[in-house]
C-alpha cells in the first residue's frame, strides 16, 4: 500500500535486545524469554528480580520487583496500556444520544425520528462502559507448569482487565448523518461475507441509511474505483458463499490519500477486516483521523486464517480451515494407506503461526508427523524427520505428514522477494520436504511412494461452518456498537469466550505464536506419537 505497508510490517516481530541479567515479556507482560530470543522461542531466566518490559516497539518503565508497589504499578500500567480510544478524547464537548438501538424494536427506526431518538430505560440489554473482562483466567504457581505465563518470577497473580464489548445506552452519531464505509483487505478467509452482512444489518437497525463497500480493499481508495452500496436486501445471502463480496487486494494509496479520500466521500465510520498488516494501516489511519480533528470512528475486525491476532482465543475462519483440513489429510491417509510404503504430505497454512497444522492434527488423528513454524526441527540425521519416517514405514508401513508453509524455512531457497503487504515470500517446504524424502529413500534403496497435497486455495474460498458462523455474527454486530459508541481506533475479538475491545496497537505488535510449552502442543505430541527432531 505506497508507503502504508512498510509501516505495518514493520511491527510485527519485537526487537531484539540484549541487557544483561534482564527479564522480557511480551505484549501483555506475561512470559519470560532469555534476552534475544523471539517471542516464541521461550525460556525461564531466574538470575535477576528486575525486568524491562515491552510491548511492541513501546518499552514500559524497568519494574523492580523488590519495590512492594510494583503490582500496583504494573496494574496501572496496564490500564492505560489497555485504555480503548473514544471520540470524547479529542472531542470533550461530544454530544451523545439515546441509543437507536434495542430488540424490542426488531425493524430499522424511522427515517424521521419525529419523536427523538426511541429508547426503552426498563430494557437490560446495554453494555455498562464500566464492564470488563479478565484477560488471564489460569492462576499459575510457578514458571516451570506447563504454559505458564508469569509476570514475575514467583509467578505473582495480577488482575488484568479489557474493557467488554457490546451496545452502549448512549451514542455518538446520529444514524441519519452516518455514511459507513466496509472493506476486506489481504487474501480470502472463510467468514469474510459474514461479518460483512451482519455488519449491514446492524447498522440498519439502528437507522443508518447510508451504507457502502469498498471494493478491493485499501486499493479502492483510488479514484478508479467507485463504492459499492450495501443494504440488507443486497447482503442477505452473501453468507451462503466463500470469498468476499467486496473483493480483496493487497497494497493500496498511502495513508493521507486514504483520509482524502474518506473526506472527499463522507465516511464518518469504517469498519476494516484484515490481519495484523491491515489493522496496522487502520490504527494509521486512525490517527490521521484524529490528527485532522475529524470525527470518525475506526473499527477493526480481526481476520486471520492463521489465528495469529495476540491476545485474542481465535479468530474468524480458524475453525472453518481446521474443519476443511481433515479432507487433505483424509485423502493423503488414504492414498498413503493404500500405498506400498506410502507417504502423505499436506501443506497447510501458518506463515509465522502452526494453530491450524496443530489443531488438523490434533483433530484428524491420521498425522503421524506435524511440523510448524515455533518449533525447530532437522531432515537429515540421526534425530531428523527421515531417520523417524524410515522408521514408521518399517513399523506401519505407512506415514502422513503435516507441515505449516512457514515451517522449515531454513531448508528452502530464499527469494527475499516481498508481497504487495510486505510479507516475504515463503519458499515451498512441502515440495522440498517431497523431494527430500524420495531422494532419501532412493539413496538408501528403500521405496517410497510419496503424495503430496496443497488444499490452501481450497480452504481459503470455503463458507464460513456453522462454529465460525456465529463468531462472525457477534464480532459483526460489536464492530457497530463500538463505532455507535464512540470508540475508534478499536478491534473486537473474543477472549475467554467473553467479546472484548481492544486498543489496535496492542494486538499488532507481532504475531501470536504455538507455545512448545503449552499443553495443547503436548497433546499434539502425544497424539502423533513424534519424537524431537533435533
Amino acid at each position: 500500500m505506497g508507503s502504508l505497508s512498510p509501516a505495518i510490517t514493520s511491527n510485527l516481530i519485537l526487537p531484539a535486545k540484549t541487557v544483561d541479567r534482564t527479564f522480557f515479556h511480551g505484549l501483555i507482560g506475561s512470559v519470560f524469554a532469555c534476552p534475544g530470543d523471539r517471542p516464541n522461542m521461550i525460556r525461564l531466566c531466574k538470575r535477576s528480580r528486575r525486568c524491562v518490559a515491552f510491548a511492541g516497539k513501546n518499552p514500559m518503565s524497568a519494574i523492580d520487583f523488590s519495590d512492594p508497589e510494583w503490582k500496583s504499578k504494573f496494574e496501572d500500567d496496564f490500564e492505560k496500556r489497555f485504555n480503548i480510544p473514544h471520540m470524547r478524547d479529542i472531542f470533550p464537548d461530544a454530544v451523545s444520544y439515546p441509543s437507536t438501538f434495542c430488540l424490542r424494536m426488531r425493524t430499522p427506526v424511522s427515517e424521521e425520528f419525529a419523536k427523538g431518538y426511541p429508547s426503552d430505560e426498563e430494557w437490560h440489554g446495554y453494555i455498562n462502559n464500566n464492564d470488563r473482562v479478565l484477560l488471564k483466567v489460569i492462576r499459575y504457581s510457578s514458571p516451570t507448569s506447563a504454559g505458564a505465563e508469569c509476570i514475575d518470577p514467583d509467578c505473582t497473580w495480577v488482575e488484568q482487565w479489557i474493557h467488554r464489548a457490546g451496545p452502549r445506552e448512549k451514542i455518538y452519531f446520529k444514524p441519519e448523518d452516518v455514511k459507513a464505509a466496509i472493506i476486506t483487505c489481504g487474501g480470502l478467509c472463510p467468514g469474510l461475507n459474514d461479518v460483512i452482512r451482519q455488519i449491514v444489518i446492524t447498522l440498519e437497525i439502528y437507522g443508518v441509511k447510508k451504507i457502502v463497500g469498498i471494493p478491493f480493499g485499501y486499493r479502492g481508495f483510488g479514484k478508479e474505483l467507485a463504492e459499492i452500496p450495501l443494504s440488507r436486501k443486497v447482503v442477505q445471502n452473501v453468507h451462503l458463499s466463500g470469498g468476499s463480496l467486496l473483493g480483496v487486494s493487497r497494497g493500496g494509496p498511502n495513508v493521507s490519500e486514504i483520509v482524502d479520500s474518506m473526506q472527499e466521500r463522507g465516511i464518518n465510520m469504517l469498519f476494516v477486516l484484515g490481519g495484523n498488516g491491515t489493522h496496522a494501516g487502520a490504527n494509521a489511519i486512525h490517527n490521521e483521523l484524529r490528527k485532522r480533528g475529524l470525527k470518525v470512528a475506526v473499527v477493526g475486525v480481526p481476520k486471520t486464517i492463521d489465528n495469529d491476532i495476540l491476545l485474542m482465543d481465535k479468530t474468524f475462519g480458524f475453525d472453518t480451515a481446521v474443519e476443511e483440513a481433515q479432507r487433505a489429510i483424509n485423502s493423503a491417509y488414504i492414498e498413503a494407506h493404500s500405498a506400498y510404503r506410502g507417504v502423505g504430505i499436506v501443506k497447510l497454512m501458518g506463515r509465522s503461526s502452526g494453530f491450524i497444522a496443530m489443531q488438523a492434527a490434533l483433530a484428524s488423528g491420521q498425522i503421524d508427523i506435524c511440523l510448524i513454524p515455533e518449533v525447530p526441527f532437522e531432515l537429515h540425521g540421526p534425530h531428523g524427520v527421515l531417520k523417524h519416517l524410515k522408521y514408521l514405514l518399517e513399523t506401519k508401513g505407512s506415514a502422513v505428514i503435516c507441515v505449516a508453509e512457514g515451517a522449515g524455512q531454513s531448508f528452502v531457497e530464499k527469494t527475499n522477494a516481498k508481497d504487495a503487504s510486505g510479507n516475504t515470500v515463503l519458499g515451498d517446504i512441502g515440495v522440498h520436504i517431497q523431494q527430500e524424502i524420495k531422494k532419501y529413500f532412493k539413496e538408501i534403496g528403500d521405496p517410497a511412494d510419496v503424495k503430496y497435497i496443497d488444499p490452501t486455495y481450497m480452504i481459503r474460498a470455503c463458507r464460513a461452518n456453522a462454529s465460525d458462523g456465529i463468531l462472525c455474527t457477534v464480532l459483526g454486530q460489536n464492530a457497530v456498537h463500538g463505532a455507535f459508541a464512540g470508540y475508534s481506533g478499536i478491534t473486537v475479538g473474543i477472549c475467554n469466550t467473553h467479546y472484548v475491545y481492544l486498543p489496535i496497537p496492542e494486538v499488532i505488535s507481532y504475531p501470536r505464536t504455538v507455545d512448545p510449552n503449552s499443553r495443547m502442543w503436548h497433546r499434539c505430541l502425544t497424539s502423533t506419537g513424534q519424537p524431537d527432531f533435533i
